[in-house]
C-alpha cells in the first residue's frame, strides 16, 4: 500500500503562512544549492496533493511545472470545478474517498502539501503516514496554524532530525500504529 507523506516548512510558533496566505518568511532560509532533502523526497512520489491556495501561491511564484512536471498527478482540493490542465484534476469530492483510492493503487508514494485545512482533514481521518516538518527560526506570531484544535490525538514514531547552516531544523516522524 502506497504511503501519505506530508512535507511542509513552519515557523517555530506553528505557523505555515503568515496572514492573507503569505508564505515570504520561507525566503529567510534560502540558500543556493540547498533544497532540504525535496528533490530526493520527491523522487519518491508520484502523486501530489494540495489546497487550492497553495497551488495558486505556488503557480504565482514559481509556475505550475513545480507540481505537474508531465511526471506525476496532482490533486487540487478545491470547492470550484475546473478542467483538468494536463495532469492536474481540480477535485471537489470527499477527500479521504481520495486518499483511501490512491493509497490503494499502484504507483511510488503520495505526498501532501498542504494547506492547513486539508492536512487537518486528514489527520481526523488518520490518513498521513509521515511527517516531514522543516521548522524556520522565526516567530511569527500569528497567520495559518499547521496543526488545527480539535483533532484526534495523534501518536508518532520519532525517525530523524536533521539540522542546516541556515538554522532549519528538519523533523521526521511516521505515524504509530
Amino acid at each position: 500500500m502506497r504511503k501519505l507523506s506530508l512535507f511542509i516548512a513552519m515557523s517555530l510558533d506553528g505557523y505555515i503562512a503568515k496572514p492573507n496566505d503569505d508564505l515570504s518568511f520561507l525566503k529567510i532560509v534560502e540558500k543556493e544549492g540547498e533544497d532540504y532533502g525535496y528533490a530526493d523526497f520527491t523522487s519518491g512520489i508520484d502523486t501530489i496533493i494540495i489546497g487550492r491556495k497553495t497551488y495558486d501561491y505556488v503557480l504565482k511564484e514559481i509556475g505550475s511545472s513545480h507540481y505537474d512536471n508531465g511526471q506525476r498527478d496532482v490533486y487540487v482540493i478545491t470547492r470550484t470545478a475546473r478542467p483538468k490542465e494536463g495532469r492536474t484534476t481540480f477535485y471537489t469530492g470527499d477527500i479521504t474517498e481520495l486518499v483511501n483510492h490512491l493509497k490503494s493503487g499502484e504507483g511510488k508514494n503520495i505526498y501532501c502539501d498542504g494547506g492547513a485545512s486539508i492536512i487537518n482533514e486528514l489527520l481526523k481521518h488518520d490518513l498521513i503516514d509521515e511527517f516531514i516538518i522543516s521548522v524556520i527560526p522565526v516567530l511569527l506570531g500569528n497567520g495559518t496554524k499547521l496543526f488545527k484544535d480539535g483533532r484526534p490525538e495523534s501518536a508518532l514514531e520519532f525517525i530523524t532530525a536533521k539540522t542546516f547552516e541556515t538554522g532549519l531544523v528538519q523533523l521526521q516522524y511516521k505515524r504509530k500504529k
